[in-house]
């Protein structure tokens, strides 16, 4: 049985990390706890770098923390800015010590009601549930589950970048460290 340790306690991220990895390993036990971690970034991340040392900040919190998982697990979502618009994405970091393992999830752009919201000092989910007229959309489908009618929602949507930031670790010997 490993310890897979995910540095957030949003259930999305909690369950899209147990899904990831049952798509990889499906024969493998795994034990997952959760660890709400600071990201070191602004709330609304801007940026691919801003966005990924979110993710890296939250996994190095909880390796300092918990020496003995297995495996940490970062995630943060973030904005980029292009032209007009404004693309949604995340980056999912995953290390057991050795080696390390990113991904970026697929991308989308946000509708102008929620990018005039951003713009305004708003951070997605919040802007989000004005627009929609929910509640707390960030730890449910988020921002793609809306604008799919859930057809894909946010668990979906990390689920796979997840599986791909598994890669090394399904075939560890080809990004083995070298000396």
């Amino acid at each position: 049985m490993y310890n897979v340790l995910v540095a957030s306690k949003n259930p999305v991220k909690v369950n899209a990390v147990k899904r990831g990895f049952a798509l990889l390993f499906p024969s493998v036990q795994f034990n997952f706890d959760s660890y709400g971690a600071p990201s070191g970034v602004p709330d609304q991340p801007m940026g691919e770098e801003e966005t990924l040392r979110g993710a890296l900040n939250r996994l190095e919190h909880v390796r300092n923390k918990f020496a003995t998982a297995d495996y940490w697990v970062g995630i943060e979502g973030g904005l980029l800015e292009r032209a007009s618009d404004l693309e949604v994405f995340a980056w999912i970091v995953i290390s057991n010590g050795t080696l390390t393992g990113k991904a970026k999830t697929a991308t989308f752009l946000l509708p102008p009601a929620i990018t005039a919201l951003i713009r305004e000092g708003k951070e997605l989910g919040e802007a989000d549930d004005i627009v929609f007229g929910v509640s707390n959309s960030k730890q449910t489908s988020g921002s793609v589950g809306i604008l799919t009618d859930n057809a894909i929602d946010r668990t979906q949507y990390y689920e796979h970048a997840v599986a791909l930031a598994l890669i090394p670790f399904k075939n560890n010997t080809l990004y083995a460290p070298t000396s």
